[in-house]
């Protein structure tokens, strides 16, 4: 259904450029949302993003479009705007989401943008940027709801009526002791449920959940998942509040992170090929099918070894893509399943032995079924002393062996603090190649006697 609608809305804008229909076009992008709007971008010319971009009226929803787009697209509107405009137009946004984009710009012109933002926002924006980008500082928002411990629930209230009108997303309130550390949290439900002389630390949770400036985005990304809240505070060394991270940032970070992992493990680097240039994905791809390449030099290399044995029993050859098919068919599911869990947190680097057991002994199980269905069909096809035995314990050991690899490398991986994704893919398909390979024709020469 989305996807009909932004179709048939691609289709009638193009259309409309092409006609020059300038003010049918103005109504439509004015009442489009800025993220139907950006799926719209990425099919135009960069002259006709130039020109939507200018007939949107409302500065707050060129924010939100700038903030949709991909890093390049953004990036390239951004240096194509005059500074004042664009300037105007990261005022208006949440600081986080400045800071994302200033943060992408070469040095000169970030640079020049934070000297023209007015002097909050820019020293806001400033240090937002003073933190890694995939850290909690990172991605969290500096305005949120905090209030002394003595202060009641009436003044609360109306603190929150006349002083906190331009929060973002207001899901909770934060206690804070007089030097400004975090001691408490309260729901808005709360605060209108008590009687108005409630002071906040007679009602305020005070088993709060909160994440340090420099933890990844990955795992404040869990703990708000794990703990169904809306927010998440954001503390520095000092226990002192200075952000909070809130769920639609937490949508993001794992959006992104799974499409990172998923292009990771394809070996096709961590963006759509649609943000790449033509040599860049070609660089980014080159490594990880050279790595398959040299395995299937080693895997041909193998199978020359072992070119007598073939020249005397020319069947041997029929089963050997089935054999290292379904081993890297286990290999990838076993690394798949390892490496999703790692990214969830349902699998501990610490369980490293239970994990692979379990992968092994399910390739185990799996091979021994597999082994007796294709050792039915070699013998009814070729009746051959012991040829049948062969392939049935070579797809046995094949499956296991491809279970272990698949478990264990994106185990050792995230043991090792690199990225567990990279270790499926090109790294498990040829190394389960050259080792179902060698077994086959190891077991091939020890049961057939050549």
């Amino acid at each position: 259904m989305l996807r009909d609608r932004n179709k048939i809305l691609i289709e009638t804008i193009k259309r409309l450029l092409r006609r020059g229909a300038l003010t049918n076009l103005r109504k439509i992008v004015n009442k489009t949302h800025a993220a139907d709007l950006s799926a719209v971008f990425g099919s135009l010319a960069f002259n006709d993003q130039i020109k939507l971009f200018n007939m949107i009226k409302d500065i707050e929803k060129k924010g939100n479009l700038l903030s949709e787009l991909d890093e390049d697209s953004s990036i390239q509107l951004i240096e194509a705007i005059a500074l004042d405009d664009i300037v105007e137009v990261l005022e208006q946004m949440p600081s986080d989401d400045a800071a994302d984009l200033i943060g992408r710009l070469s040095e000169e012109k970030s640079n020049a943008i934070l000297e023209k933002m007015k002097k909050e926002g820019s020293r806001e924006v400033e240090n937002l940027l003073t933190y890694g980008d995939d850290t909690a500082g990172g991605i969290m928002v500096p305005d949120f709801i905090a209030l002394k411990e003595d202060t009641t629930a009436r003044d609360a209230i109306k603190s929150l009526q006349e002083e906190h009108l331009d929060v973002e997303m207001p899901f909770y309130l934060y206690v804070v002791d007089e030097y400004g550390k975090l001691v408490g949290v309260s729901s808005l439900r709360q605060l209108v449920v008590v009687p108005p002389d409630t002071p906040l630390k007679k009602f305020m949770e005070t088993n709060v959940f909160s994440v340090h400036t420099n933890m990844d985005q990955e795992e404040v990304a869990r703990i708000v998942a794990r703990y169904d809240i809306l927010a998440v505070p954001v503390v520095d060394d000092n226990n002192r509040l200075v952000g909070i991270v809130t769920v639609d940032d937490v949508i993001d970070i794992f959006r992104r992170e799974a499409t990172e992992d998923i292009l990771k493990m394809a070996g096709a680097g961590e963006e759509f090929i649609e943000t790449q240039s033509v040599l860049r994905s070609t660089r980014i791809r080159f490594p990880w099918l050279f790595v398959s390449c040299i395995g299937g030099v080693i895997a041909s290399l193998i199978i020359g070894y072992f070119s007598g044995m073939l020249s005397k029993m020319v069947y041997l050859a029929a089963f050997m893509p089935v054999i290292a098919g379904m081993g890297g068919n286990v290999g990838m599911q076993s690394s798949t399943i390892v490496v999703r869990g790692l990214a969830t947190g349902r699998i501990n680097i610490r369980d490293i032995m239970k994990v692979v057991l379990k992968e092994i002994s399910i390739g185990f199980i799996l091979g021994l079924i597999y082994g007796l269905i294709i050792s039915f069909v070699v013998e009814y096809r070729y009746s051959i002393e012991f040829l049948s035995l062969a392939v049935g314990i070579s797809m046995a050991c094949s499956m296991s062996l491809a279970a272990l690899m698949g478990s264990l490398l994106p185990m050792l991986f995230a043991r090792a603090h690199i990225d567990p994704a990279i270790a499926t893919g090109p790294f498990v398909t040829t190394i389960t190649d050259i080792v179902s390979v060698f077994c086959y024709f190891q077991i091939a020469t020890f049961l057939l006697g050549i």
